[in-house]
């Protein structure tokens, strides 16, 4: 038994996997040699001469080999090695090793007078013979010649085949048929696996794209009340928030064949091509309808057409997009195929694409809020080995702004910084440190910083913090580092609301806290550095939000100069109020400036103590600013909601446990009465 097993786990040895292509090319290096060789007699140098000459040779002692060929009466006298540089004047590489003189004969029973003289004189000591090899000698040239050129054809085949995408191409395209679709079909939609149940949140899109899987699931009960089923529906959304995810579990909740390709897959260097692929794709899904085309960024063959015909308004691109469009409302019908695509570049689609009869809805897939991040973490911590200290609800707070992707990373990182560390289980410590590596960057352990660097970035990050807590519309503090992450020296974290309208006052309490680290160093420190860079660039441009398309300004109100034309080269305002603008950017960051300064002052003992802390322990919570500072004098609306809405949330998944073991229990019970009987 044991020696089976061995047998049975020898290595295998990885040989190489047979080619056809090897074969092909030893063929033609071998045609290529014979038709070029023939023999090492044939490569080496032969030349002509007289009779007269070719006697005074052969009386010298030149003659190794003489063959006589009565057929073309002529002979061919090889030259002896040591001769050869005497009758060519050439060394043995230039010549060969069998060089020859061939001379025309008008007799040959004259020749054999001449060689038994030379023999007889002992002048001539080699061999003398007859070539009776001309209709041979004809023969193997016709062959030879044959088999080069029938090699040269086989070649020209099998490198067009390859072109041309056939045989052993093993692709499905190539130069002849470039103008294929690359797109990738699913006989059935369910074959990938993808329902609506994997999409998490969502609910609205979920919604939409429901009611197209009825459409094609039951056409008839919508088309007998006079109705069309939709030519399309455009996914539009952020990057990362499950738009193609969305598109695969309408296939798969549909059953029916599903096209799968992406905008960039239209486009080619050869004229032509991508409108032709186009049709392409459009025949092949009508001969599979019902079924769905999927194009994903789209925004790749679909943007908008240009109206200047300096700009290329005649290029590849808006051949394709003409092609696409009528291929979807035009004189033809594609009845049962329902196009879906993906961008998020809406803004720069074609007019033409986005009108009703093309892509007839226009879905919007947002980034999630609290509640559906909760589901997108369920369905990501179930591979996950987690204990007890992961709470879901405190994921889903740490992580606004989060896309379904971001989420996904955020697990992943999670359980590789767990296994870094050898740990069993994902903690909650270690989420933490993910979100944390996902938005700040790799933490430098090994940056050298001095006691000085070390204590300004103190007080910059601290003057943040401070500020923060006594502005009313800040967002709530979560802990304050002064570790080295990315690019950052240190960092203020966050927990930001999520609001659906930014007010004025939230906006300038927002610039006021991010001026605040600034502030700090010019109060306590005496000088500024470049440190406030970033804080400054997204004040600035907040500021300048804010008085060019919002409207916000005292002397600009009401205005919004914002600009959505692509090819607009213009600015929609004068140089004056240009100047206008900036005074009134200038005059709104110096206020928020000062303010800052002021609440600095105000409370320059505990900004103090917090730079110590910070210096101490380079790592603080909201809890230490608290008692510091004392319990925040704002608590905003959405802050005691949210607690409510935990607190609920805490109960009811209380209750759902506890029915849950209930169950467990009385199952057990059952069991136990079962096997007692």
């Amino acid at each position: 038994m044991m020696e089976q097993q061995n047998n049975n786990k020898k290595p295998q040895m990885n040989m190489p996997k047979f080619n056809m292509n090897w074969i092909y090319g030893i063929v033609i290096v071998l045609l290529i040699t014979l038709y070029f060789t023939q023999g090492s007699e044939k490569s080496s140098v032969q030349t002509e001469t007289s009779y007269s000459d070719f006697k005074v040779m052969v009386m010298k002692g030149y003659a190794d080999k003489i063959v006589v060929n009565k057929y073309s009466n002529t002979l061919q006298m090889y030259v002896k090695p040591e001769h050869i540089r005497d009758v060519f004047h050439q060394g043995v590489q230039q010549t060969g090793k069998a060089p020859s003189v061939s001379v025309a004969i008008g007799s040959v029973d004259q020749v054999e007078q001449f060689v038994n003289q030379a023999r007889d004189e002992k002048k001539f000591s080699g061999k003398f013979s007859y070539d009776n090899s001309k209709e041979s000698e004809f023969f193997n040239s016709l062959v030879m010649n044959i088999l080069f050129f029938a090699g040269i054809i086989f070649v020209w085949m099998f490198i067009m085949r390859r072109m041309g995408g056939g045989g052993g191409s093993g692709m499905g395209g190539g130069i002849f048929s470039v103008g294929k679709s690359k797109a990738q079909m699913y006989e059935k939609g369910g074959d990938l696996g993808i329902t609506f149940k994997d999409v998490a949140g969502q609910a609205g899109a979920k919604q939409e794209m429901q009611e197209i899987v009825d459409f094609l699931k039951n056409p008839q009960k919508y088309t007998d009340l006079g109705g069309k089923i939709p030519k399309g529906a455009l996914l539009v959304g952020p990057p990362g928030t499950g738009k193609t995810l969305l598109a695969k579990a309408v296939a798969g909740e549909a059953g029916v064949p599903f096209f799968s390709m992406s905008g960039s897959d239209f486009v080619e260097m050869f004229v032509g091509v991508g409108a032709s692929r186009v049709r392409d794709l459009f025949e092949k899904a009508k001969q599979k309808a019902p079924c769905i085309i999927f194009i994903d960024e789209i925004d790749a063959v679909g943007r908008a057409r240009s109206k200047n015909p300096a700009m290329g308004g005649n290029d590849e691109r808006e051949n394709t997009l003409n092609a696409l469009l009528t291929e979807m409302d035009g004189f033809g019908t594609n009845s049962g195929i329902i196009t879906l695509a993906a961008t998020n570049r809406a803004d720069m689609l074609d007019s033409a694409l986005l009108r009703a009869g093309r892509f007839d809805r226009q879905i919007h897939v947002d980034l999630p809020d609290l509640n559906e991040r909760k589901e997108v973490f369920m369905v990501h911590l179930k591979p996950l080995k987690l204990d007890d200290s992961v709470d879901v609800d405190f994921l889903a707070r740490q992580t606004p702004g989060f896309s379904g992707a971001d989420i996904a990373n955020v697990c992943n990182e999670a359980a590789l910084i767990a296994a870094r560390f050898n740990r069993e289980k994902v903690g909650k410590q270690d989420f933490l440190d993910a979100v944390d590596r996902i938005i700040g960057g790799l933490e430098k352990k090994t940056k050298v910083m001095t006691e000085a660097e070390k204590r300004s970035i103190a007080i910059h990050e601290a003057g943040h913090a401070t500020v923060s807590w006594f502005t009313e519309f800040a967002d709530p503090l979560v802990k304050v580092s002064i570790v080295p992450r990315g690019r950052a020296l240190g960092a203020a974290w966050y927990l930001p609301e999520e609001r659906v309208l930014q007010t004025k006052e939230a906006m300038l309490d927002e610039m006021c806290s991010l001026l605040g680290g600034r502030a700090a160093e010019e109060l306590f420190i005496g000088q500024i550095s470049t440190g406030a860079m970033n804080d400054l660039e997204r004040t600035t441009k907040q500021a300048y939000g804010m008085v060019a398309y919002a409207g916000m300004s005292d002397k600009l109100p009401n205005l919004c100069y914002y600009n959505q034309q692509e090819y607009s080269f213009q600015k929609p305002y004068s140089e004056t109020t240009a100047k206008l603008m900036d005074e009134e950017v200038l005059k709104m960051v110096n206020e928020q400036y000062e303010r800052a300064k002021q609440i600095l002052n105000d409370h320059k003992d505990g900004h103090a103590q917090l730079a110590q802390m910070l210096v101490e322990r380079e790592v603080i919570f909201a809890d230490d600013v608290e008692k510091i500072f004392g319990k925040r004098p704002w608590q905003s609306r959405s802050e005691e909601l949210l607690e409510a809405q935990m607190r609920a949330d805490a109960e009811r998944m209380a209750e759902e446990r506890a029915k849950e073991l209930e169950a467990q229990g009385e199952q057990s019970s059952s069991d136990e009465v079962n096997s007692e009987e």
